[in-house]
């Protein structure tokens, strides 16, 4: 249970993927012009990366290593065509509003690197509550950035009037440019309360954005940080299965070299 609790708050803050991670820009701008299509499209990819990450781990002995990136599409893909199904059947407003942004699940960032680092090497259990704790973090990223957008933009925020009367929507908020004015704003008052934090000498390497790390260079998916630790553990494994390799060719020679003497003193 403590591991549960530890992906859920790994995913909402510690690694919170869009104010952290920089992860799923697309729809993080895209689709945020109101709160509602923020969670209503954050809850969406829950329930993607959720069941993803829990079919994916079923699945991580079977899969071979070299087409795993295409078996984890072809699962998402399902995945996010049953969601669109039942958006279209039961919620037709919100497929409406999130439009193509749906179909562009299946290659979210933030699914694949999850499905890469996490899920495909870790048990089922866990894997499902680091679908979850990183779904609901994306979840609250675009709420609060589609809601500080609609308050600003139209004076709402859940399709419910907020501001007096008197204030006059700045709808460039709910424009294109809006997005990255808030998504700016967000991220310069998390970088300002890190500055402060360490000015006090607390520990604030958790809040960040992005990584310290050359992204453009990344060789994998997700938090090159997180996962630079997991080559390095797999590299010690091959060196040792080496040396074991080695060790039983040495047991080999000697055994062959012992049957040699004994033939020879027979002789």
């Amino acid at each position: 249970m403590n591991n549960a609790k530890e992906r859920l708050v790994n995913g909402l803050f510690k690694e919170n993927p869009t104010f952290v991670l920089m992860l799923g820009m697309c729809p993080t701008l895209a689709v945020t012009t109101s709160a509602m299509n923020g969670l209503g499209m954050g809850l969406t990819t829950t329930v993607v990366l959720a069941l993803s990450n829990v079919m994916i781990s079923l699945l991580r002995n079977i899969i071979p290593d070299k087409v795993r990136i295409p078996a984890f599409i072809v699962v998402i893909a399902s995945f996010v065509t049953i969601v669109e199904l039942l958006l279209e059947g039961f919620i037709p407003s919100l497929y409406d509003a999130l439009g193509i942004y749906i179909p562009l699940i299946v290659v979210n960032c933030i699914i694949l690197g999850r499905a890469e680092s996490y899920a495909s090497k870790n048990p089922v259990f866990s894997s499902l509550f680091d679908g979850l704790g990183m779904g609901l973090g994306f979840t609250m990223a675009l709420t609060i950035i589609g809601a500080i957008r609609e308050v600003l933009g139209a004076g709402e925020v859940f399709g419910y009037h907020v501001m007096p009367a008197s204030y006059v929507p700045v709808s460039i908020f709910v424009l294109a440019p809006g997005a990255f004015f808030v998504l700016a704003g967000l991220t310069a008052i998390q970088n300002y309360i890190k500055i402060q934090g360490e000015k006090k000498g607390k520990d604030m390497s958790k809040i960040q954005s992005g990584c310290n790390f050359d992204c453009m260079n990344c060789g994998d998916m997700g938090c090159g940080k997180r996962t630079a630790e997991i080559k390095v553990e797999e590299v010690k494994n091959e060196e040792s299965k080496i040396e074991e390799v080695k060790n039983e060719e040495s047991k080999i020679e000697e055994v062959k070299n012992e049957e040699e003497k004994q033939e020879g003193g027979a002789e």
